[in-house]
């Protein structure tokens, strides 16, 4: 399709820019996104509406209408957003807010007719960082928005709670480009673009326990020359193959960026919003290395990075990113690692509040807008009737109709269980199915008596075992976060809130061996837990005396607060090997974002998954507004 079209331009809209033209090539990388449903004769769509309840509004794609091409009658296609309604007469609508309103009012669903059913334009299932992001952008595009998540927080792995005066984050810690003006991160384009701002205090210095010593290193270029003269065994070569690794991340850090997830969307409408950057983009083709970004990392070492420890330390990088060493982290992932953090004054960030903020900014993004968020809300099925997603059930049976799209912002492995079993389609089974876990996590959480410490302690240390085992060894790696140190309002005065993690080495099966054995489980928790408290003794040698409240939790931990399948840190998908899921599934209206979906793992990833998401329910008008708002040319 994207061909025929492309060739069309070429030999009938000469006066097309190029840009526009070359956008269409530039996307293959992209084709997972695309609609995966076949192009439908009139007779199919009119039979499609009437299964969902009407046939009015019948319209085209709001591409066709953007690049001028008369798509021949026996061919049109409908999508579930970006289409522009039709009159009588064969005008489009002049509104750009209406485009797509009027056919999904259309496709009125009719299953839950009854008059006390909430109804929302779009149902969000779950709350995690791509739902989230979703909800937010879509409220503020106008659609009438409901989030429904299981727990008591909001914000999945990046909520926080409260014990004993301490607050104690569950996830991430570690962020970047949040609240930087002109940053890539999409995080911060979907802040940007609700109006919502999250407070930070930089930082840029970490410490490391590593098997060669003991060092602080800083993000940035040029402080890690002084980590290579403590840790290598050759600084003077690892310094070399450092600075030519540098060099050439150099331009491909620039092709990461240069085609932002804020330009993608999960239709054809993409052409037309990406062209916008074409340009850019297809200056990186002319990089033999740009293939590679869709590579794992390990190749663009290959031939440049020989000495031990600077391997080790971009192995060690790669895990923290997507739970994968350098060969199976893919090399666009770390490209825009060293977009972030290599650049020069970078500094890293933690939120005001926790990580909870950012949830927490979020959340005010939709309910401002007549938004809602429902807590406690377990989903116990979408519903789906004549393969369109037509709201949802709660676990206490009460409905929500969705005029236009539910948004699973579940797993790829939890999905099915949500979907009628007359509606278990392959796609959405077989990705399940397909798609290995990476492991699980260990936590543990302290508050103690900051008595006496220094004050010179930071938030961030990571401690290694054995390079020699893998840095995805179990048990092999532990971070620790002791966010107090920059946020007081974190601990009451005087005191301290640990985080200590295992970055998903933790292996569920043992855990599994355990499920509902309570003394075979405090047993086996106390035993996994040792490697936690011998890092944290690194950090602070005397914990055991300060210790006013702590905490151990396991991947079944994980599993229940988070709604994570097997306590997971996500997929394991191994660049090259696979490609993460697309946002659309062949369930009209069903779409799906968060770390199970493309990009993959992480908070930058997932924000971005939550915008490709949003951005395919509006018109291209509507996105087009979001990339003039958030992007710097």
């Amino acid at each position: 399709t994207v061909l025929c079209i492309f060739r069309r331009l070429c030999s009938t809209h000469r006066c097309f820019p190029i840009h526009f033209k070359v956008s269409i090539l530039l996307l293959f990388p992209f084709f997972p996104l695309f609609e995966t449903h076949g192009t439908r004769t009139n007779e199919e769509v009119g039979l499609h509406l009437k299964a969902c309840g009407s046939q009015r509004n019948l319209g085209r794609t709001s591409l066709v209408h953007v690049a001028h091409l008369s798509t021949p009658t026996d061919n049109i296609r409908v999508f579930a957003s970006g289409t522009e309604s039709m009159n009588s007469t064969g005008k489009s609508a002049t509104s750009a807010s209406r485009v797509g309103r009027s056919t999904a009012r259309g496709l009125k669903r009719s299953i839950c007719h009854g008059k006390s059913n909430p109804v929302a334009d779009v149902v969000v299932v779950g709350s995690g960082v791509g739902g989230l992001c979703a909800a937010a952008m879509l409220a503020r595009y106008g659609l009438k928005v409901t989030v429904c998540e299981s727990h008591e927080y909001p914000g999945g792995a990046m909520h926080a709670f409260r014990r004993k005066g301490y607050t104690f984050d569950v996830g991430p810690s570690l962020f970047s480009g949040t609240n930087a003006k002109g940053s890539a991160s999409p995080l911060r384009q979907v802040l940007q673009f609700i109006k919502e701002e999250v407070p930070c205090i930089e930082y840029d210095t970490w410490q490391c326990f590593l098997p060669e010593g003991v060092f602080m290193a800083q993000v940035g270029a040029d402080q890690f020359l002084d980590v290579i003269d403590g840790a290598s065994k050759d600084p003077n070569k690892a310094k070399k193959e450092w600075r030519a690794l540098q060099e050439r991340m150099a331009p491909l850090a620039k092709a990461s960026v240069a085609m932002p997830p804020a330009a993608l969307r999960s239709d054809l409408g993409v052409v037309a919003t990406a062209s916008r950057f074409a340009g850019e983009a297809a200056g990186t083709l002319f990089n033999p290395d740009s293939l590679k970004l869709i590579r794992p990392f390990s190749e663009l070492m290959d031939g440049v990075v020989g000495d031990e420890f600077v391997q080790n330390w971009m192995n060690m990088l790669c895990f923290l990113l997507s739970g994968l060493p350098a060969n199976g982290t893919l090399g666009a992932e770390v490209a825009f690692m060293f977009a972030e953090w290599y650049k020069p004054g970078c500094q890293l960030e933690f939120p005001v509040g926790g990580s909870q903020a950012i949830a927490d900014a979020l959340v005010r993004g939709i309910e401002k807008r007549g938004g809602k968020l429902h807590l406690r809300a377990h989903v116990e099925e979408i519903l789906v009737e004549r393969n369109c997603a037509t709201g949802v059930r709660l676990k206490d049976g009460s409905v929500i109709e969705a005029r236009r799209a539910v948004i699973s912002n579940t797993s790829v492995w939890d999905l099915p269980k949500l979907l009628p079993r007359a509606y278990q389609v392959q796609d959405i089974h077989e990705g399940a199915a397909k798609t290995p876990p990476c492991r699980s996590f260990m936590h543990l959480h302290i508050g103690f008596d900051a008595t006496g410490l220094s004050t010179d302690l930071i938030i961030h240390h990571v401690w290694v075992g054995d390079w020699s085992n893998g840095v995805d060894a179990e048990q092999n790696m532990v971070l620790v976060s002791i966010p107090s140190v920059l946020d007081s309002s974190l601990a009451p005065e005087g005191k301290h809130t640990l985080h200590a993690y295992t970055p998903g080495n933790e292996p569920q099966d043992i855990w599994e061996a355990v499920r509902g054995n309570k003394e075979a489980y405090e047993k086996l928790k106390e035993e996994r837990s040792r490697v936690l408290w011998q890092a944290v003794e690194k950090v602070i040698p005397d914990i055991h005396e300060r210790i006013e409240i702590s905490m151990v939790g396991t991947p079944l931990t994980h599993e229940k607060f988070l709604r994570r399948y097997r306590g997971t840190y996500g997929p394991a998908i191994v660049a090259g090997e696979m490609q993460f899921p697309g946002h659309t599934t062949s369930i009209k209206g069903l779409y799906r974002c968060g770390d199970s979906t493309f990009p993959g793992i992480g908070v930058p990833a997932a924000a971005a998954s939550g915008q490709i998401v949003a951005n395919s329910i509006v018109s291209v008008a509507d996105h087009w507004s979001f990339i003039n708002s958030v992007v710097q040319d």
